[in-house]
C-alpha cells in the first residue's frame, strides 16, 4: 500500500528550532552561551522523540545559562517572546522543573510568564508530584488571573490523565483534587480555557462518571459558556450512553427512531480516498426528543485484532414523527497518532449511545487486495 509519511512532531524541535533557540539566548543576554548551548542540543537529537527532545533542549540550556537559578530564569523570560513556535517554548520551559524544583515558588512564579509562549501544562507536573497541595494553591489563584494563559494551565496543568504528561499519584487516589479550580472557570470567557476545563471534566469521568455528572447539574445551565463546558464533558459518557448523562443534556438512553439508511459509500477504498457516511432517521416518538448521533469505526489491526474510535455526528432536537437526514465524509489517511491497515472495516451508528445499525468498508492495498 502506497503511503504518504506524516510530517513527525519532532520535527518542530529539529536544527531550525535550535538554531532559532541560540539566537533567542543571545538575543536576550550577552551571558548565553550559543557555542555550548548549540554543541549539547544537536548532540543525539535525530534519535529522540518529540518530548524527549523537549527534555534533551532543557538540559543543553544548562550549560549556556548562568549557574545562579533566578539569573537563568530572567534570560529564560527574556528568550520566550523571540522565539517563533510553541515547542520551543515548551523547551525553554521545561529547564524550570529540571532545574528549580528545590525553589518551588521563584519556579511557579517563573511557569505562569512562559506558559504564554508555550504551554507549562508538563512542566508543572514534577511540581505537583513533589507538593500536590502547596502547587494546587498557587494553581487555584491562577484561575482567577487577568491571562487567558494562566487561568488554562490552572486546569490543564492539574488534569488527571494529561495525554504525554506524567500521571501524578495524588490524582490516581483522588481526580478531582482540582475541583476548585474547575469551579471557578465554569464560565471562563476564553474558549481556550472552557476546553480545557472540559477535557479535565472528561478526564474525572472516566473515573467517577457519578461525581461528573452530580457536579454538572448543580452547575447552571443558563450560561452559554458554562453549557458549552457541560456538553463537551459528558462527551465519553454520552458516546457509552450513559443514562445520567444524557439526561443532563436533554437526551434520553432509549431514543424512540428508526433507522431508514445507514450507508458507506464507497464499499471499497485504497489509503487517501474518503468514505462518505449517510444516514436517514424517522423518529417514531408522539413528542419532540433530543438525539446524539455518532458513529464508531472499528479499524483493522494486524492479526485479526480491532481498534475503535467514536466520533461526532450531530447533537439535535428530532420533531415528533419527523425524519432526518444527516452525511459527513471522512478521508482514510495516516496520522502520526493513526496507522491503517488493509482489512475490512465495521463502523456502528450510535444514536443516543446505543447501536442502532452496523455497515462496513473495506481497505485495500495498491494491489487491490484486502488484508487478513
Amino acid at each position: 500500500m502506497s503511503r504518504t509519511t506524516p510530517p513527525l512532531l519532532k520535527d518542530l524541535l529539529g536544527p531550525g528550532a535550535i538554531a532559532t533557540i541560540a539566537d533567542a539566548g543571545v538575543a536576550a543576554s550577552p551571558r548565553f552561551d550559543r557555542e555550548a548551548f548549540v554543541a549539547a542540543a544537536m548532540a543525539g537529537l535525530d534519535a529522540l522523540s518529540v518530548m524527549e527532545r523537549v527534555r534533551h533542549i532543557a538540559d543543553a540550556l544548562h550549560p549556556a545559562l548562568p549557574a545562579e537559578y533566578a539569573a537563568a530564569l530572567d534570560i529564560l523570560r527574556a528568550m520566550a517572546p523571540r522565539l517563533t513556535h510553541g515547542f520551543q517554548a515548551m523547551a525553554i520551559t521545561e529547564y524550570v522543573p529540571r532545574y528549580g524544583l528545590a525553589d518551588a515558588d521563584r519556579s511557579l512564579a517563573a511557569l505562569a510568564d512562559l506558559t504564554r509562549f508555550g504551554s507549562a501544562e508538563f512542566a508543572i507536573r514534577p511540581f505537583l508530584a513533589q507538593d500536590v497541595d502547596g502547587t494546587l494553591r498557587t494553581m487555584r489563584r491562577w484561575a482567577g488571573h487577568d491571562d487567558a494563559h494562566v487561568r488554562r494551565l490552572a486546569s490543564e496543568g492539574s488534569r488527571p490523565r494529561l495525554p504525554w504528561g506524567t500521571r501524578i499519584a495524588a490524582f490516581r487516589q483522588d481526580p478531582t483534587l482540582a475541583a476548585p479550580i474547575l469551579d471557578a472557570l465554569r464560565a471562563d470567557p476564553s474558549a481556550y480555557v472552557r476546553k480545557s476545563v472540559a477535557n479535565h471534566l472528561n478526564d474525572i469521568g472516566k473515573d467517577r462518571p457519578d461525581w461528573l455528572v452530580a457536579l454538572v447539574s448543580r452547575w447552571p445551565g443558563d450560561d452559554p459558556h458554562t453549557a458549552w463546558i457541560i456538553r463537551h464533558a459528558l462527551r465519553t459518557l454520552v458516546k457509552q450512553g450513559d443514562p445520567a448523562a444524557l439526561e443532563r443534556i436533554g437526551a434520553s438512553h432509549d431514543a424512540k427512531v428508526a433507522v431508514d439508511r445507514f450507508a458507506i459509500e464507497p464499499a471499497t477504498i485504497r489509503l487517501g480516498e474518503p468514505i462518505t457516511i449517510d444516514v436517514r432517521l424517522q423518529s417514531t416518538a408522539s413528542i419532540d426528543q433530543r438525539v446524539v448521533v455518532d458513529y464508531r469505526v472499528h479499524y483493522a489491526r494486524p492479526r485479526g485484532k480491532v481498534a475503535s474510535k467514536v466520533f461526532k455526528l450531530k447533537t439535535f432536537d428530532l420533531s415528533a414523527n419527523a425524519v432526518a437526514t444527516l452525511t459527513t465524509r471522512q478521508m482514510i489517511r495516516d496520522f502520526s497518532t493513526r496507522r491503517h491497515y488493509p482489512g475490512r472495516h465495521m463502523v456502528e451508528l450510535l444514536v443516543n449511545g446505543r447501536t442502532c445499525a452496523t455497515a462496513w468498508f473495506d481497505l485495500v492495498d495498491q494491489g487491490g487486495t484486502v488484508g487478513r
